[in-house]
């Protein structure tokens, strides 16, 4: 059973809170004791908060889940973890994670609270309803780059808000056109799906990688101006091209797991690493 219930935690899945570090990263103060401490507690407390719906939407969708040909194997859906199990677990993950939360700041478990509420809704009703998925889990992203800036008490650049915001919107329209290419949209899984065609969730993560770079590329000249190595302007090079990159996975309809192509993509990787780097080197830059 303790396998289970971690295999439903979808621990694979908390890379995508890396999200509550991006804001006292930007700002060069991560390291910093005041902004390091908070920041942790409300990246641990975003993974433990995430695993917490996780379970509850194993829960709203085990029926659909076994015909899945992958989701099939969750513990819920396989009768490996019951319904009773899995909502304990997942209200005793929430506690902790307010709890954590309550370590670093009232505003950041207001914030916790909303993410929880609106996931919620999203698993037992709004993911069934076409656009109101795709708007509910890019705030979901969003959220967490929020509570990170909230934790550090650290202002989000309006730029910066937008990268995050379209950037999310371009994977989550990815995965609901990889669902789509792969599954096709009577297979079941999804009831939204039925409602998209592959020509309109094209559109959306089209429009979402435009605004995204554009959002990147506008944040980066705010910050890099004046600097002796414009390490800023030069990071939307391979930031543009990871994108690309990732694209590729999105038109091949394999993007339904972003979290696995992240894990697997080595070059993916390797774009990643240097975009770090060279960021990386803006914000040193920046804060001397």
């Amino acid at each position: 059973m303790v396998g289970a219930v971690v295999r439903g935690m979808r621990v694979r899945q908390w890379v995508k809170n890396l999200l509550v570090v991006a804001a006292p990263v930007a700002a060069g103060q991560l390291l910093e004791p005041e902004v390091l401490v908070p920041t942790l507690l409300a990246l641990v407390g975003f993974c433990l908060l995430s695993s917490s719906v996780y379970l509850v939407n194993d829960c709203a969708d085990a029926e659909a889940d076994r015909q899945h040909p992958v989701k099939k194997a969750r513990p819920v859906a396989a009768g490996e973890l019951t319904v009773p199990v899995a909502l304990t677990v997942a209200a005793l993950l929430a506690a902790v994670a307010l709890g954590l939360g309550a370590l670093a700041s009232l505003e950041l478990v207001l914030v916790m609270v909303g993410y929880l509420v609106l996931q919620v809704l999203y698993a037992v009703w709004l993911k069934h309803e076409p656009v109101l998925d795709l708007a509910v889990v890019t705030l979901g992203f969003l959220l967490r780059t929020v509570a990170g800036g909230l934790a550090a008490e650290i202002p989000i650049s309006q730029w910066f808000l937008l990268v995050a915001g379209f950037g999310s919107l371009f994977v989550v329209a990815g995965k609901r056109y990889s669902e789509l290419h792969t599954l096709g949209s009577e297979a079941g899984t999804r009831r939204s799906l039925v409602r998209y065609t592959d020509t309109y969730l094209r559109f959306v993560w089209s429009i979402a990688a435009g605004a995204t770079v554009m959002s990147y590329s506008l944040w980066a000249f705010e910050n890099g101006a004046g600097a002796d190595i414009p390490w800023h302007m030069i990071s939307i090079a391979p930031f543009v091209v990871a994108m690309l990159r990732y694209a590729v996975d999105i038109d091949a309809g394999t993007a339904a797991e972003p979290e696995e192509i992240v894990w697997r993509d080595r070059m993916l990787q390797g774009i990643g690493v240097l975009w770090l780097v060279v960021f990386l080197l803006g914000v040193a830059g920046a804060g001397t």
